[in-house]
């Protein structure tokens, strides 16, 4: 199979042949052509599939092939994304695709100024890409109208959800016309996705590229059982040991990325911190320098990972297990890409023990328990409980938030309510630690990075 049996414009496939595409991948193959026969359409596929391409090549190709005056302040193709940094590359393909097209694109994200964005949107635009709450915001302020949408696409459905952003979706999704066409897509299909699917669309087919539990037959895992205060010592000893091209870390919260890059550096390792708190411009140089090899470590809380579509991530280490089983697939799916063999190790304290069998019990298979190596050095230990990984042994630091506890039984997901956001504002999770096992943090409000 190639583009051009597919049925894609001249215009398109040469840009495609000018990037070094000559392939479909198999999302692609599948979906094309229903996107082009103007059905609506569900994708399940994870990240680095090649999603992307499967909704922007055929919607690009009708916009070319029916020409139309655009409305001001309006737009024909509205792309919805949870972050900044994916919205960026969803613009990004969308200009590169449609080159040799004379059609317009704007990106629409929160942490820019907005009166760019309104200036932009002051004539119309051909396709906007945007996150839910800066499209809110220039909905109120009235610099954007959704009355002539001819397409919606909804990407990363499942992420959508566990940032809280349903709600929002819903609002959006009610200003836009009954006549369109939807393509919605999503790693996975957990319920409140189905629902929200079933709300959105008309008689959709679905394509799917592989169980959307399945982790990469070319990742292999491993998990450490280490006390969470060990567990700075024992990433640096890893990071050390392992021979590693790029390494992506994970964390649960925003602080605690910061911390992990602290200790990295005073181990000598050099490392980077990319999350909500931090500035676009911030996190486009630290993206930018892990792409070309100038920052080996990034260590990322998993709603800021979403927009990272980075070649050559050897490792993907979870700092943190996700207390959302459906995050590990997310996760480990950044490395062994392309054909490319990947490591991802997960260190499990004691309070984490829940998750890790939520997520073999998604997976369907055990981690093999990582063996041979010694459990590195613990620092020794000042007066008042202050351990090396800025935890304390009981009480919670001032100004950081409460302890949270919750039931011993992990459950994978909860009411969406009870994970909804507030309209502005970062969430900052209680962190706690201790010298035994504590029961398990409740799971914390996700950051709102696309804001």
């Amino acid at each position: 199979m190639t583009f051009n049996a597919l049925g894609l414009s001249e215009q398109i496939t040469r840009s495609l042949h000018q990037e070094g595409y000559t392939t479909p991948t198999p999302i692609q193959t599948q979906a094309i052509p229903v996107v082009l026969a103007g059905r609506d359409l569900i994708g399940i596929a994870q990240t680095g599939t090649g999603k992307t391409a499967a909704f922007a090549l055929p919607i690009l190709n009708m916009l070319a092939q029916q020409p139309r005056a655009l409305t001001p302040k309006g737009t024909r193709v509205l792309v919805l994304s949870p972050t900044r940094e994916l919205s960026a590359q969803i613009k990004d393909s969308f200009r590169t695709y449609g080159r040799h097209l004379r059609l317009s694109v704007t990106l629409a994200i929160g942490g820019t100024p907005i009166g760019k964005q309104i200036r932009a949107l002051a004539p119309g635009v051909d396709v906007l890409v945007a996150t839910p709450g800066r499209l809110l915001d220039l909905c109120q302020s009235r610099a954007l109208v959704l009355d002539g949408v001819e397409f919606l696409v909804l990407d990363e459905a499942d992420r959508m959800l566990d940032m809280g952003f349903v709600r929002d979706i819903r609002r959006i999704v009610a200003m836009l016309p009954k006549k369109r066409q939807t393509l919605f897509f999503s790693a996975t299909m957990p319920g409140e996705i189905a629902e929200l699917a079933g709300e959105m669309l008309t008689n959709p087919a679905r394509v799917s590229v592989a169980p959307p539990t399945a982790t990469a037959d070319r990742v292999e895992q491993r998990v450490f059982h280490v006390d969470r205060g060990d567990k700075p010592a024992l990433l640096a000893d890893i990071l050390k040991r392992e021979t590693s091209d790029r390494v992506l870390v994970f964390t649960r919260t925003k602080h605690g990325a910061d911390r992990v890059v602290r200790g990295l550096v005073q181990s000598g390792i050099p490392a980077e911190a990319i999350h909500g708190d931090k500035s676009q411009g911030q996190r486009e140089r630290v993206l930018a320098a892990f792409r070309n090899g100038k920052v080996r470590t990034l260590v990322a809380t998993d709603i800021a990972a979403r927009g990272i579509d980075v070649d050559g991530i050897s490792h993907v280490i979870n700092f943190d297990l996700p207390n959302i089983a459906e995050s590990y697939v997310h996760r480990i799916g950044r490395t062994a890409r392309a054909g490319n063999a990947g490591i991802a190790i997960s260190l499990c304290a004691g309070d984490e023990a829940a998750f890790l069998r939520d997520i073999e019990k998604l997976i369907r298979q055990s981690i093999p328990v990582a063996g041979g190596t010694p459990r590195p050095e613990r620092p020794p230990q000042k007066q008042g409980g202050q351990r090396p990984g800025g935890h304390q042994q009981a009480k919670p630091r001032q100004g950081r938030g409460r302890p949270q506890h919750r039931h011993s039984q992990a459950k994978r997901h909860e009411p969406v309510e009870r994970r909804q956001l507030q309209s502005h504002g970062n969430t900052k999770g209680g962190e706690i630690g201790g010298v035994g096992f504590l029961k398990p943090a409740r799971r914390g409000q996700a950051e709102r990075a696309g804001a």
